[in-house]
């Protein structure tokens, strides 16, 4: 597979998070993501695991340029179902060694707004999101 054929849902073709430690992140992602229907689709050569549902969005991997990895200011958002897989995907998250970002429940700045915000082991923020009441 080469990165041509890399293609997400949307706007975006993928998204990347550094990663010190390859498994530890993985292992992260394994548990947090599964609620969410993201599957682990496999290594992409040596230093990057791939990410989703139906083929690769996500990409976890060493920084190509040896520096240790940073997204102080960025967050990336999953789509949620529902309120049980937002609170799912913390749960599994915090059990895999994240780090809580911002608890499971209702946000008030979108109406029907409800996400959980993780640190991953490398301090990536990540979210899961769903809207209730028919937003």
């Amino acid at each position: 597979m080469n990165m041509a054929v890399i293609s997400g849902d949307g706007v975006f073709s993928h998204a990347c998070v550094g990663a010190s430690d390859l498994a530890g992140s993985s292992a992260f992602y394994d548990a947090a993501l599964a609620p969410l229907g993201v599957k682990n689709l496999g290594p992409f050569g040596e230093s990057v695991i791939l990410y989703g549902k139906d083929k690769p969005a996500l990409l976890v991997l060493r920084p190509g340029d040896g520096e240790a990895p940073s997204s102080n200011g960025v967050t990336i958002g999953f789509a949620a179902a529902s309120n049980d897989e937002v609170d799912a995907f913390h749960a599994a998250g915090l059990a895999a060694g994240g780090t809580c970002a911002g608890e499971a429940g209702p946000r008030g700045h979108l109406p029907g707004a409800y996400a959980a915000y993780l640190r991953d082991p490398a301090g990536n923020k990540v979210c899961a999101y769903t809207f209730t009441d028919g937003n």
